[in-house]
Formats: structure tokens, sequence, C-alpha cells
């Protein structure tokens, strides 16, 4: 059987390695194939469109492989919506979905695990969701004491970062530690591009505005 793999991770700064490794060893014990492996770096989980996740379900389309193999649900995702459709998809695809280390697997000889990857999915978006309203409830509390909230603003030239990554190849670590930015405002203004401008603290500042780019 041929089995693709799915890993995710929210940050730019933490990697799929574990995962991938985990999920190596699984399907060796089993004697399946390799399918491909898809990873989606710096994208959180509730986002029902990712780059490699959009490419295994094209390709699970395709049926390029049998099986889809995730560490953990909630790197598929924490949506209980999306993940009633993907499901649905692969279903219909003829395609298998297993989480491994929770023992959950579609296949039809299993119908229980049906059950438990939907109450998980909700586990996962219920989760999220507290995450998200402690975090905006921290930050009005924040503010309402007078602190300033959020990443210092920063400025460098955008045009550089696309350089870098188009050009030179290289990765967002590696040019987050060249221009001095965090991994993921480099990945931001790479993605969205970003267009604030700043006052002026010299003339020489404010002849350079129309190079820089700002990202909070």
């Amino acid at each position: 059987m041929r089995c693709a793999f799915y890993a995710r991770v929210s940050t730019t700064d933490q990697n799929c390695e574990m995962q991938l490794r985990e999920l190596r060893e699984y399907i060796s014990r089993r004697d399946w194939k390799s399918g491909g492996e898809y990873v989606d770096t710096g994208f959180s989980g509730a986002k029902a469109s990712r780059p490699a996740l959009d490419r295994l379900m094209a390709d699970a389309a395709r049926r390029k492989f049998d099986c889809i193999v995730v560490y953990k649900i909630d790197r598929f995702g924490r949506s209980v919506l999306n993940l009633n459709q993907q499901l649905a998809a692969l279903t219909s695809y003829g395609v298998r979905f297993i989480a491994t280390s929770q023992s959950l697997d579609t296949d039809e000889k299993n119908p229980t695990s049906r059950l438990l990857l939907q109450i998980l999915a909700s586990v996962a978006e219920f989760e999220r969701e507290m995450i998200r309203e402690r975090t905006l409830s921290g930050i009005r509390a924040a503010q309402a004491a007078g602190k300033v909230v959020g990443r210092p603003k920063r400025v460098f030239r955008r045009d550089e970062v696309v350089r870098l990554r188009d050009q030179e190849g290289l990765s967002w670590r590696a040019i987050g530690r060249k221009l001095g930015l965090p991994a993921m405002t480099a990945v931001d203004s790479y993605r969205h591009g970003c267009t604030e401008t700043v006052s002026a603290g010299t003339a020489e500042s404010s002849g350079k505005r129309n190079r820089k780019t700002v990202a909070a």
C-alpha cells in the first residue's frame, strides 16, 4: 500500500521532522511504501487551504496513493467542518486516512474510528477556540493597563527578502538572520507584502522610505 505523509507546524521556527520520523517508522513496520511527503510550515490548522494540503488532496483525487497518514488529527486540521469535508472527499476517492499516534483509521472494517475522528476533531476545534479567547482576553487586559501589544515595528527592504528567497534560495531562518528579522516576519512580507510607512526621523531615512517595508 502506498502511503502519503502529511505533517504541519504552526510557526516557521518549528519543524516537522519528529512527525515525519514517526510516520516513516509506522509504514516501515507494515512494509508499506511511501507515496510522498507533504509538509506545511507556518500554517494554522484552522486554515482550510494550505499549499501542501491542497496538493495532497489533489493527488488523492488522482489516486497517486492509497492512504494518508498523519501523526495526530490536529496536524491535519482543527475544524470539524473542514475535516468532515476532507474525509468525505477521501472516502469518495477510495483513499484511507490514518492518525498513527491515536490509532484512528477510516478503513471500512473499523467504523468506530470514524466516530472517534469526529469527537477528537470537535475537541481540537474547541481547544483552538479556548486558546484564542484566552489570548484576546489577555490582549484586552494589557491594552486597558496601557501596555503596547504586538511585535515592534521593523523597517527593512521587502525586495531584499524576495531576492534572498527567489534568487539565492535561502531558508526563512537564514533570511531572518541575514536581515535581523524574525523568520515569520520575512514569511509574511514575502507572502502578503507590507505597505505601511513610518515617520522619518532623519532626512536620510525619509529619502529611503519608499524603498523600505515596515512589518509589525
